[in-house]
């Protein structure tokens, strides 16, 4: 059986997988991201995971697809990742590539998530759109004509370091000050629950809560109770995320913009406030054309199969690249 590997590197913890052609996770696992000093012995932990459900009589490995912060497609690299604790350029895909000895694949975890949505998700028939992925940070694959945009440097889409505030905008973990991921993120909307509570009177069960144990899965249960604050802090970072992608529509003329990762949990209330800004801002003649939809790859699976489907889409070009040549 032809089976492919997925990792997806997030800030906090890592997921792997073996998949089937058909999509279908067929093993999987994780690991903190951050608890080995080496990045090679972080990777070696990793493949050691992996072997485990790795059947050599009955798994014919085909290539191993990843999405992680930085990374480099054009190189295979992950370059300065602010939320990695490794800095520098890490050779991911040449360490791979020694472990298992097959084509490696690697680019941003929204890339991975966009080409996942494009082969097993709801961008089947789609060649416009875009993806946003909401965890630690904020990422953005962008499909036109069919073909993820790379870049001439291997970095395109990077949305989460446009912009917000460029005079007294919040610190980020890539050195600049009001990137969008600051505000829109698992760790954007702490940030603004603590900016509101210290702006807001009103009471709040939010502000007996520490930071560190302040989580979008918390914030969501008390916006849905009716907290003020929580309630407010979905309505602010809808309004960042529809304004920004107004801006990024003109840029591609999308079809759709799935909205992907554990903020996107809280339905309505990041869904609404995004829809309603992005409808407000857009160019006139982009209103009523563009939908922001929930990925359908939505369960514990999605980014390794979205990592997976990396492979499967480079061996669909090389494919057709043979047949052009021939």
């Amino acid at each position: 059986m032809k089976v492919s590997i997925g990792i997806d590197i997030g800030g906090t913890g890592t997921k792997f997988g073996i998949v089937n052609m058909e999509g279908k996770v067929l093993y999987q696992g994780s690991l903190p991201t951050q608890t080995e000093a080496i990045f090679e012995d972080f990777i070696g932990a990793v493949a050691k995971e992996i072997r485990k459900g790795l059947n050599a009589d009955e798994h014919d490995l085909i290539g191993i697809g990843v999405g992680a912060p930085n990374a480099n497609y054009h190189k295979g690299t992950i370059e300065h990742a602010p939320n990695l604790r490794w800095k520098g350029i890490l050779p991911l895909a040449n360490c791979l590539e020694d472990e298992f000895s097959v084509p490696v694949v690697v680019t941003n975890d929204a890339n991975a998530a966009a080409v996942g949505e494009m082969i097993f998700g709801g961008a089947k028939d789609m060649k416009d759109f875009i993806v946003i992925t909401l965890g630690t940070g904020l990422g953005a694959g962008v499909v036109s004509n069919g073909q993820i945009i790379n870049g001439a440097h291997g970095f395109g889409g990077e949305l989460g370091h446009t912009t917000v505030n460029y005079t007294n905008g919040r610190f980020c973990g890539c050195g600049k000050r009001g990137c969008l991921e600051t505000y829109v993120s698992a760790t954007g909307i702490k940030r603004t629950v603590y900016k509101l509570i210290a702006d807001y009177t009103e009471p709040s069960e939010l502000r007996s809560v520490s930071f560190d144990e302040l989580s979008p899965e918390m914030i969501t249960k008390y916006a849905l109770k009716g907290d003020i604050i929580a309630k407010q802090a979905f309505e602010y970072t809808g309004r960042i995320l529809g304004t920004k992608l107004a801006d990024t529509v003109v840029h591609t003329d999308p079809e759709a913009i799935f909205i992907f990762g554990g903020l996107s949990q809280a339905g309505d209330l990041i869904f609404e406030p995004t829809k309603k800004h992005l409808e407000k801002h857009l160019m006139p003649i982009f209103k009523g054309k563009v939908r922001v939809i929930s990925s359908q790859l939505q369960n514990q699976s999605a980014p390794i199969i979205g990592a997976s489907s990396l492979i499967i889409d480079k061996l669909k070009k090389d494919k057709e690249d043979v047949l052009v040549d021939k």
